[in-house]
């Protein structure tokens, strides 16, 4: 199938004012059937085959540690796949992601499947925004299920209310994170939520400082997600605050300097 030949992706979702309240209060929402049964299955397949071609991690599971365990992370598949780009550009996701954010317009950071395959290991409780200089808070992730998951597989858990708090720790997805921040939210008595199961096609929403886990893969199949980061336009590149935020400027934001627009070649407005 070539780029014309796929669904285009720019009819509007309709959001409820419930999905907006409780995303902006608690951090996250989970949103139903934003892609039609055709357009997953479109979408499904450039996806997953664009992902195992740019696949590079080919350790066995034992030898990786927590982090490579958790996941096969596929970074910027927008940027070498005609195809993905449709998915990762497409408006109706912008749009959710503006108004779920209360903003005008959102740039792209960048997009990543997160496939956590068939014995995968625990994704350690960490806030996304650890990882990104930016200026403003007004970032959110979409996690898109591209197959029928449920908590057994590793279904995304969010300590709900704890974006208000903003940074907690400046550590990265680690066996330190998962036993610090797992104290954190026994500390402060967050409410952890996740669905019972997702459908392919649903998505669920989250800012950048909400922290989050997931258990490991304990079915025989692999979780497909597709995950696509947006920011605020306007926002401005910050001092990285660690070496992840450094590798960051340098790779997403093109190297643009501290007070700057974030707003390279990489961070078009969706």
């Amino acid at each position: 199938m070539n780029t014309s030949q796929l669904p285009a992706l720019d009819t509007e979702f309709q959001l409820s004012e419930d999905d907006v309240r409780s995303f902006r209060s608690h951090g996250h929402v989970h949103t139903r059937s934003v892609l039609s049964p055709a357009e997953l299955a479109a979408y499904r397949a450039v996806i997953n085959e664009a992902a195992y071609r740019y696949n590079t991690e080919t350790r066995a599971m034992q030898e990786r540690d927590t982090y490579g365990k958790a996941f096969l992370q596929i970074m910027n598949l927008w940027e070498v796949d005609e195809q993905v780009r449709a998915f990762t550009l497409a408006k109706r996701f912008g749009k959710i992601a503006a108004a779920l954010l209360g903003v005008e317009r959102v740039r792209l950071y960048h997009d990543q499947a997160l496939y956590k395959e068939p014995g995968g290991g625990h994704t350690p409780w960490h806030q996304d925004q650890y990882y990104w200089p930016l200026d403003t808070t007004n970032t959110i992730t979409m996690w898109m299920p591209l197959i029928p998951i449920s908590v057994e597989m590793g279904m995304l858990s969010f300590a709900s209310g704890s974006h208000k708090n903003g940074a907690v720790e400046n550590i990265p997805i680690s066996d330190e994170s998962e036993q610090l921040l797992e104290a954190y939210v026994k500390e402060k008595n967050y409410p952890i939520t996740r669905p019972a199961t997702m459908n392919g096609g649903d998505a669920s929403w989250h800012y950048g400082w909400t922290l989050h886990n997931a258990p490991g893969n304990q079915s025989a199949h692999t979780r497909e997600v597709m995950t696509i980061i947006y920011f605020a336009d306007g926002a401005r590149v910050t001092e990285p605050r660690n070496p992840h935020q450094e590798n960051d400027r340098q790779r997403w934001l093109m190297g643009q300097a501290p007070g700057e627009f974030a707003a390279s070649d990489l961070n078009p407005l969706i």
